[in-house]
């Protein structure tokens, strides 16, 4: 594809720092956090206004070119994997908090936003921007929104879509659609934001978002819980959730990632059981430890060997922080790390960590487990080498089969990294043929011409 003609048009409007075409800034574009797929690019743009995003996007459903919109490119499932010969619309530049409305607790911001650059803004105000993913330093707000991205709050305070109240969004012609407003209220029309909030950039370019902000809490326990069976692991989260307790944060990891995270941050887990639960309680002080002397009985009754309670909250922080490590720590035994995300009803916690287990030794693959247990969300991470076709076939047949069993049990394919280009071939076992089909109406009235991530989530 010669996109020589669009890079011209381009460069009429957009700064040479703004357009970017040589090799070496094409290759750094060509892939995102997703292990095995890259794309060259054409080009890649990077607007600083929201007015330049629609310049840019009019001239590329003129001419029917596809784009791909990035931030920190930290997701997945390769959704910001470009189209080879396309264009890449990092929106990084558009990185400004515009507004913090204390009074109507709303934050208003631009997509390129660090997540942790909203949390610490908020918080420095006393409020409290619950959604936390693992990336949280790195990945972008803008990012969040168009994947939907959960975290290890989730359990109590849900997922990115409980915090958007609205959005500017530019549609695939160039034209700005605002929807949503500071309002708690608003039934006016269809809720036309929520189509765009994990939508992979299938739909619109999100150039603005307004976000809910809660008082931050006023306490905070944290618990490890250290077990020698995974199972009584999983049971105890079932047996916390049913006791009608609902933490803050309820993590899980299994001996191979405890070593990994162990080893790398050096923190004081133990690396002889089999399994840990880290668990947050917060909130009203009297509340908190009511919860933490609850939780802490609950776990000893399911089997744990040890209930750990931090000494102080910077000990808390440093528990949190490990977890938040694992995948930056299993990617230090193998040339390959593949990152999936499962979530199955809590209720089937137990059998779908102890099938990940089983498959991994049934395909001789290492696999190593953590996730949000409290919600379902399990994360299994393939440890292989893309370079051996033979043993990256025999990861390929058990993410296969991961994701058959999690559907089988009630459950999703995806509950926060999104579909991709990584996951689409398992999304019509679980949607159906009605299901796609009504996706794909969708992506047509949005983007006639098809230019906005073609290809990913379907065909």
């Amino acid at each position: 594809m010669d996109n020589s003609a669009l890079i011209k048009e381009l460069a009429s409007f957009l700064r040479a720092d703004q357009l970017l075409t040589s090799d070496e800034d094409l290759s750094v574009y060509a892939f995102d956090g997703t292990a095995m797929l890259h794309n060259r690019p054409a080009c890649v743009v990077l607007p600083e206004r929201g007015e330049e995003v629609a310049q840019i996007l009019a001239l590329c459903n003129k001419k029917a070119v596809p784009v791909v919109t990035r931030g920190s490119g930290t997701g997945l499932a390769g959704g910001a994997v470009p189209s080879e010969g396309g264009v890449v619309l990092c929106l990084v530049r558009l990185n400004k908090i515009i507004e913090l409305d204390a009074a109507n607790l709303v934050m208003v911001c631009e997509p390129g936003v660090l997540t942790q650059k909203v949390a610490d803004e908020a918080l420095a105000a006393g409020l409290f921007y619950p959604p936390d993913p693992g990336s949280i330093k790195i990945s972008t707000i803008g990012g969040n929104v168009a994947n939907n991205s959960g975290g290890l709050r989730g359990l109590k305070y849900g997922v990115t879509r409980d915090y958007i109240m609205g959005l500017e969004v530019v549609l695939a012609d160039g034209q700005i659609l605002e929807t949503g407003n500071k309002c708690v209220k608003d039934v006016a029309g269809f809720a036309l934001k929520d189509l765009f909030i994990g939508s992979e950039g299938m739909l619109g370019v999100i150039t603005k978002v307004i976000l809910k902000l809660v008082p931050a809490p006023a306490s905070k326990k944290t618990l490890l819980g250290l077990y020698d069976d995974m199972t009584q692991a999983a049971e105890t989260v079932s047996a916390i959730i049913e006791n009608k307790i609902i933490p803050c944060t309820l993590e899980f990891l299994d001996r191979t990632t405890i070593e990994c995270v162990e080893s790398y941050a050096k923190i004081g887990l133990p690396t002889d059981c089999e399994a840990v639960l880290l668990m947050e309680v917060d909130g009203h002080p009297a509340e908190v430890d009511e919860q933490a002397a609850q939780i802490k009985e609950i776990a000893r009754q399911g089997g744990a060997r040890e209930v750990r309670l931090a000494a102080t909250v910077e000990e808390g922080l440093r528990l949190a922080a490990a977890r938040r490590t694992a995948f930056s720590a299993l990617a230090r035994l193998a040339p390959t790390v593949v990152l999936e995300d499962v979530t199955v009803p809590r209720s089937e916690l137990a059998r779908m960590v102890a099938y990940v287990q089983e498959v991994g030794e049934r395909h001789q693959v290492k696999v190593g487990t953590f996730g949000h247990m409290g919600d379902g969300n399990l994360h299994p991470t393939f440890l292989c080498d893309e370079r051996n076709e033979e043993e990256m076939a025999r990861v390929e047949k058990a993410m296969e089969e991961v994701f058959s069993f999690a559907v089988e049990l009630g459950g999703t394919i995806t509950g926060e990294h999104g579909v991709g280009l990584a996951k689409k071939p398992f999304l019509p076992k679980q949607l159906g043929p009605v299901g796609m089909d009504v996706l794909k109406r969708v992506k047509i009235a949005f983007d006639p011409v098809g230019i906005l991530n073609p290809g990913n989530m379907f065909d």
